[in-house]
């Protein structure tokens, strides 16, 4: 039997984990659900994209690759100052749509809005670059056998290294740290929090933050293992949302399990079922987790 569609699966569910980390932390801290997170994964691959051409332009030497992979030394200075940009992107989406709005009307105006911000977001890609697919890169990578009928290349190994870096970087920053413990505090309540002396409006700008950083990484991923394109975000927003619920919505681990559960159960049915059916096999296994155990695998009973 060949057990290739869980290499496919893990690499997809990776960028799904990291891109639902974002939606997870959103909606714990702020209460509603933002439909523009797509329009950040997008925004960030473009955004790396120009950044490393530029820094290619003007220092060749950075543009050459590390050794079996497809990037240099060019492509990862432009992913951090690209996570450092989507950041940014996210916290003046919030400054001038979102906290406007969350002080005034219901969750669900805030949204819609985000609807139309990520319509609004896409639409201005297109713009920018036209809908033709761009790549980080056209060298063609050879996958190594690593036995059981799986082939993998450098590339996605490195992305998988890179995805347990930043989940457990994100995991310790919550666990150990001063903001990481007042991010909790306000995901449980944010007014007993403000109560407490908590700055929530630091916590809430540091959480827009977070999950622009880590939806330009995601977006990197996406790119780099397949294209970049502007509706790349766009067909990745169901996933997310199915993997933030099944892994239990707070929960940064739980996102990355969620992510891995939804990327290999729609490579399994890719080969098993029909292409067709592959995002309909995901949702039914978030539906049969949601009967049995209603906040997702590593919620808590308090949410």
């Amino acid at each position: 039997m060949n057990f290739q569609f869980l290499a496919n699966g893990m690499v997809a569910g990776a960028m799904i984990g990291l891109g639902a980390i974002g939606v997870t932390l959103t909606y714990s801290i702020l209460r509603f659900s933002n439909f523009a997170h797509g329009e950040l994964i997008s925004w960030g691959a473009y955004a790396t994209l120009v950044i490393a051409g530029l820094i290619g332009s003007l220092a060749p030497s950075l543009a050459l690759s590390f050794g079996p992979f497809s990037f240099g030394p060019a492509l990862v200075l432009a992913a951090v100052i690209g996570m450092a940009l989507t950041g940014g992107l996210a916290l003046i989406l919030d400054r001038i749509l979102f906290k406007k709005l969350r002080a005034k009307t219901a969750s669900i105006t805030v949204v819609m809005a985000s609807f139309g911000a990520s319509m609004a977001l896409r639409a201005l890609l297109e713009f920018l670059f036209t809908s033709r697919p761009v790549y980080f890169s056209r060298d063609l990578q050879i996958a190594m056998p690593i036995g059981f009928g799986i082939r993998i290349t450098a590339d996605q190994i490195a992305l998988l290294f890179l995805t347990a870096i930043l989940v457990l970087a994100l995991h310790l920053l919550l666990t150990y740290t001063q903001i990481g413990r007042a991010m909790r505090a306000v995901s449980e309540s944010p007014t007993l929090a403000r109560v407490a002396g908590i700055d929530v409006d630091h916590v809430i700008r540091i959480t827009w933050i977070l999950g622009g950083a880590l939806a330009c990484a995601s977006g990197v991923m996406l790119g780099l293992v397949v294209q970049i394109r502007p509706f790349m975000g766009f067909d990745l927003l169901l996933p997310l949302f199915a993997a933030s619920i099944l892994g239990g919505i707070g929960s940064v681990p739980g996102a990355l399990v969620g992510g891995l559960i939804v990327g290999i159960a729609e490579a399994g049915a890719v080969v098993f079922i029909g292409a067709e059916w592959r995002a309909a096999v995901s949702f039914l296994l978030l539906i049969v987790v949601l009967l049995l155990k209603p906040t997702g695998l590593f919620g808590s009973q308090s949410r």
